[in-house]
């Protein structure tokens, strides 16, 4: 008769070494905001007490030990994004995963529940640059149309409609946040050489345009960090549009971070909802 070794007890591994500082030592070095990536989820983890959180915050940490840079980044996005919530005031819990597609977060601010889905763009910058080249090597005739900031402008729009589409079902409001990672450079001071030059006044004109057909969404974060904001030639200014440039110096923080409401949602963020919002920029 065969002899089993006794099971002894274990500890989670992710409490015994991912809450110290070895694993997460080794994660993502595209952005100095890594750095912070066992800060957020310790807060998160104690804020978030649910097990449907703690469920998910297991995950993510999974995901960010993982090897897709697609995958990580995504994670770093949740993360990011779920603490800055807790910040500005708000009590979150992260949704369980499910094939039926959902949003990421719930999260409610002074009586008010609206909700939150989270996507990384990863490698859009990157594409939207070589794209532009090989349309230009292919002709000259039309050098606007090519331009790499249309291309991201484009691919962003694209992802708005996408993922608009699992988000039809809310009957309070709903925000999607976008964020679209550098992932080439490793190092963090050569962010701004090679960053995709980007008219923020016609990218935000843009998805105001689109707003309107998606009533169900109440507004987009955007968090861009490779891209360089060129002067404008409008002098408009959108009332639904909130924008907060950084310096390309600040390496822990998005170039770019902007708020985009649709003004003609059907459920939209209260005024303490964009308060909060405004103060998360």
């Amino acid at each position: 008769m065969p002899r089993f070794s006794r099971y002894r007890k274990t500890v989670p591994w992710f409490g015994q070494d991912v809450v110290g500082p070895r694993r997460i030592r080794h994660l993502l070095t595209s952005k100095t905001a890594t750095d912070g990536a066992q800060a957020r989820w310790e807060t998160l983890h104690r804020q978030c007490a649910d097990g449907g959180s703690r469920q998910r915050l297991d995950r993510l940490i999974h995901r960010l030990n993982g090897r897709d840079r697609g995958v990580q980044e995504s994670a770093l996005a949740e993360l990011e994004l779920a603490t800055l919530l807790i910040r500005v005031g708000a009590t979150v819990r992260f949704l369980p995963e499910s094939q039926a597609r959902s949003a990421d977060l719930e999260c409610h601010l002074n009586h008010e529940r609206f909700f939150v889905e989270i996507t990384a763009m990863v490698g859009a910058a990157e594409r939207s640059k070589e794209l532009s080249l090989r349309l230009r090597l292919l002709s000259s005739d039309d050098e606007e149309a090519s331009m790499p900031g249309d291309l991201l402008t484009r691919a962003i729009l694209a992802r708005v409609r996408q993922k608009a589409k699992q988000l039809s079902d809310y009957c309070d409001p709903v925000l999607l946040a976008i964020s679209v990672p550098n992932v080439e450079k490793s190092s963090p001071a050569s962010r701004g050489s090679g960053s995709v030059l980007l008219d923020i006044k016609q990218f935000t004109g843009a998805l105001s345009i689109l707003l309107p057909s998606l009533r169900h969404l109440s507004g987009v974060l955007l968090a861009l960090w490779d891209v360089e904001p060129v002067p404008s030639k409008s002098g408009v200014r959108l009332g639904n549009v909130v924008v907060v440039e950084r310096s390309r110096h600040q390496q822990a923080y998005p170039r770019v971070r902007m708020l985009v409401l649709n003004p003609s949602a059907d459920q939209p963020l209260q005024e303490s909802g964009m308060a909060a919002m405004r103060q998360l920029l």
